[in-house]
């Protein structure tokens, strides 16, 4: 199989990708190429990859989701590989508009599993597409920010791009409001 990859700068850090011939396979929010390809070696055993700038046009599309272009994402073909109920989870994921946020509970009731949250919370700790299937999207039942596998520093600065609410920020805005300002 032939992978294309690419590795470049973004405002959350240095970000890898790699593109397969059914779309988006890996992002990687650390930038470490080397973990997309041991990844997909699991996933796919021998493979061939080349270093490209944007290969299927995934980096402009990050690029412009940075820019503001928060539907951007949208554009991204993508090929999880996951198991079933994985996959269900992760596109379940992209029905999850950018300035929203669902709690786990909520995802797993989308998908007819309301008794599934903990195994929902499982497979979106294992999302291998993190920013494109928005798993920052989702946060805790009480409105906080939990879980994140790119560090919950990351996940808040992704929601306050996307202006989306929840408790940390309703905080502040009170403190704000409340020191007369």
């Amino acid at each position: 199989m032939k992978i294309r990859m690419a590795a470049f700068d973004s405002p959350i850090g240095r970000l890898a990708l790699a593109v397969g011939p059914e779309g988006l396979l890996r992002l990687e929010l650390g930038g470490d190429q080397e973990l997309v390809e041991a990844g997909l070696r699991r996933r796919f055993g021998a493979l061939e990859t080349r270093n490209e700038s944007d290969p299927g046009g995934a980096v402009t599309r990050v690029q412009r989701y940075f820019a503001g272009e928060l539907q951007a994402l949208d554009e991204i073909r993508v090929d999880p590989g996951g198991t079933p109920f994985q996959n269900a989870v992760w596109l379940e994921l992209r029905h999850i508009r950018a300035g929203e946020t669902w709690s786990y509970a909520r995802l797993a009731q989308a998908l007819g599993r309301p008794s599934a949250v903990r195994a929902v919370g499982a497979a979106n700790g294992a999302n291998t597409i993190p920013l494109v299937l928005p798993c920052h999207r989702v946060i805790g039942s009480d409105g906080r920010l939990v879980g994140y596998g790119g560090g919950l520093e990351r996940k808040e600065w992704l929601l306050r791009h996307e202006r989306a609410r929840f408790v940390g920020e309703r905080r502040q805005q009170a403190l704000f409001t409340a020191a007369g300002a």
